[in-house]
């Protein structure tokens, strides 16, 4: 037992942390005369060994899930979600969500054609949650930095946010919320050819050149603020803000991350700094969550396909929820971390 724990933690640690990375440019930090503890040194350290980590796992990461999304193509999806009902067809629809892109903005589309192939509203809902919330690269990722503990829990959570709002969206039988140039649409059926190894090996690469050419503005951003985080804000303002002596703390995170727009790329250098610097563990998983599912763009991008009113009970749903699980994270936090 104890070996298996050893080669597991040389995993999580050298492999998924690539904490050798960290060393390297530290090593190259004092090699220019500067201190990689100070401020200065420390934020140069930071950013660079986030920004190729991250970077570097995104790649990988993205390669293999677009390997495997190639297997799911819209019309396959539609498919295989129309087969089920109830609940079932709620946690089906969460789970493809997290084999689809990290975004929430790129996720509308595909809601949008589940909704007009006339699959149920509550199962496109769960799968419009969990698609930025949940995937399998957030899964490593956090894995990487805080555990595979703190990650198993997150995507489980996640993963129930999104089947218990698409149940309850749809017990509400909220349809005419819909706006009526969707509910009228017709998808039309696509004959679907067969990739061959080398075609999905091509449609993988090219996500993963189209990906990082998006996310990459949004991760420099995230690790530069968490490096000023990091290096630059005094302990004790983030433990007075965010730290267990502020009862509000998950509420103003989640507040706070829902004007902003990235995915969990971008978010987790931030709340990696966060945590480091004591806020607590349900604090920095709720902002996260709250950037990467309910962010302003893909609000007004999802108003334009419902109304008003479902979009309110929308943002309520996921909002109550994450707050709920960032209260959960912190009442566990001991025996997570």
């Amino acid at each position: 037992m104890e070996v298996l724990k050893t080669v597991w933690d040389f995993f999580q640690n050298e492999v998924l942390g690539m904490k050798w990375l960290n060393r390297l440019i530290g090593n190259m930090v004092e090699a220019t005369g500067l201190d990689a503890s100070g401020r200065i040194g420390g934020s140069i350290q930071f950013f660079f060994y986030d920004c190729i980590k991250i970077m570097v796992l995104l790649g990988v990461l993205i390669l293999m899930i677009s390997y495997i999304q190639s297997y799911f193509p819209p019309e396959r999806s539609k498919k295989i979600l129309g087969r089920f009902r109830g609940i079932g067809a709620n946690c089906v629809a969460a789970l493809l969500g997290t084999v689809t892109p990290f975004c929430s903005c790129s996720s509308i589309p595909l809601f949008i054609g589940f909704t007009s192939a006339g699959l149920p509203l509550g199962v496109t809902f769960s799968f419009l949650i969990s698609s930025p919330m949940v995937d399998l690269g957030s899964l490593v990722l956090l894995m990487s930095i805080f555990g595979w503990k703190v990650a198993t829990v997150y995507v489980v959570l996640g993963l129930a946010i999104a089947v218990s709002g698409g149940t309850l969206i749809e017990k509400l039988h909220l349809e005419n919320q819909v706006e009526e140039f969707i509910r009228n649409g017709k998808a039309m059926d696509i004959p679907q050819k067969e990739l061959h190894f080398k075609d999905r090996m091509k449609y993988a690469w090219e996500q993963v050149v189209s990906t990082a050419k998006k996310v990459a503005p949004y991760v420099l951003i995230g690790v530069g603020i968490g490096a000023v985080i990091h290096n630059w804000i005094p302990e004790e303002w983030i433990i007075k803000i965010l730290g267990s002596g502020n009862p509000f703390g998950v509420i103003i995170s989640t507040i706070a991350g829902i004007p902003m727009y990235a995915d969990i790329f971008g978010t987790i250098p931030i709340a990696e700094a966060l945590l480091a610097k004591g806020a607590q563990l349900g604090v920095v998983l709720s902002f996260m969550m709250a950037v990467t599912t309910l962010s302003l763009p893909s609000l007004i991008m999802l108003r334009k396909a419902v109304k008003a009113k479902l979009l309110g009970i929308f943002i309520a749903i996921c909002t109550v929820g994450i707050i709920v699980v960032g209260y959960f994270f912190n009442a566990i936090q001991p025996i997570l971390i």
